[in-house]
């Protein structure tokens, strides 16, 4: 459970050091958002090799045509109902619930819960952290927070207030990690291929509807080659491990 715990602490601790980066130089948007979108690319092939692949290889078809549908109907009722209270997503409309600190945290977290429940998983039944899975999460953690940190800032707020925020962030998605590890651990490793392709559901939602058109809306017509290097780069990754 601890080493579950710091895992997903760890890759959510790309949070922090992307507003970092944001806090302490002027990073042009065009270069957030192309690292947003190769840091889409790499979840999309993290997805597709680590999660859906192995899922049906121990599940079959069901679990994965029923975790994916799951994942995906649960992570679009949620981000509704946040919306609809006034929250916000990834990137820049993160930032612009600024005057709702509570707010921008379920945003943040909404996202990076299916994550971490993810990296706590692997390791039930002795398994080991995918790297692949891992790279990806940290390297698209980096640009979300970048941006945001940069608009918060503007907005007003203290870059106290604003790491604090993401410390936060990174600490509550540790402790999903090693729920994730206790929980499903209690189901046993039959239920491991339905967990995978419900996070797959999940993440690849979140992905379509809001990082991906969000680092095209800065990042222009190069974007769709940073996401397919992103992916080349986790699929390469995937063939090494």
């Amino acid at each position: 459970m601890l080493a579950a715990g710091l895992w997903g602490f760890g890759a959510a601790s790309a949070l922090v050091l992307g507003a970092l980066i944001g806090l302490g130089s002027k990073v042009p948007r065009q270069f957030v958002a192309l690292a947003m979108a190769f840091g889409a690319g790499a979840l999309v092939s993290a997805l597709a090799f680590d999660l859906t692949e192995d899922a049906f290889a121990h599940g079959g078809t069901l679990p994965v045509a029923g975790g994916l549908a799951a994942g995906a109907l649960v992570f679009f009722t949620g981000d509704q109902l946040l919306h609809r209270r006034g929250g916000a997503r990834r990137g820049k409309r993160v930032a612009k619930a600024a005057n709702n600190g509570s707010a921008i945290v379920l945003g943040a977290m909404l996202d990076g819960i299916p994550e971490s429940v993810v990296l706590g998983s692997t390791l039930i039944a002795g398994g080991a952290i995918g790297l692949p899975f891992l790279a990806a999460v940290a390297i698209s953690n980096v640009p979300e927070s970048l941006s945001a940190a940069a608009d918060l800032k503007r907005e007003g707020h203290k870059p106290s207030w604003i790491i604090g925020l993401w410390v936060a962030v990174a600490v509550v998605s540790g402790i999903a990690s090693a729920l994730g590890y206790v929980l499903l651990g209690d189901m046993g490793t039959t239920a491991i291929p339905l967990i995978q392709a419900f996070a797959a559901g999940a993440i690849l939602t979140m992905l379509s509807d809001t990082m991906i058109p969000e680092a095209f809306a800065d990042g222009g017509n190069l974007t769709g080659l940073a996401t397919v290097f992103g992916f080349a780069t986790a699929f390469l990754l995937t063939t090494i491990s």
